[in-house]
């Protein structure tokens, strides 16, 4: 995802203080629902004094949804998934 720091879980207390903005809140996630990493990083976070919240779906939902994501080759937004994306209901997001 633009933006996103990789950091591993067993990483976070060596690294956060160093690599995380305390004034920004962080949000977790993993490569997909099946995965209980980011619970267990947002945990951690948590511990360390961080505002964090945990995306539900993670990468996979998210990139399913044609939300934007970054390669080797750049940032780009892939075709959303009828099955996963809502093309007649608006949000307004």
């Amino acid at each position: 995802m633009p933006g996103a720091v990789h950091l591993p879980g067993r990483q976070i207390p060596a690294r956060a203080a160093a690599e995380l903005d305390r004034s920004v809140p962080v949000v977790t996630y993993c490569w997909g629902p099946g995965c209980n990493g980011a619970t267990r990083a947002a945990l951690a976070l948590a511990q360390l004094g961080y505002r964090v919240r945990e995306m539900l779906g993670g990468y996979e939902y998210w990139a399913r949804e044609g939300l934007p994501v970054e390669t080797a080759d750049g940032s780009h937004r892939p075709a959303a998934d009828p099955l996963t994306t809502a093309t007649s209901i608006s949000c307004g997001c």
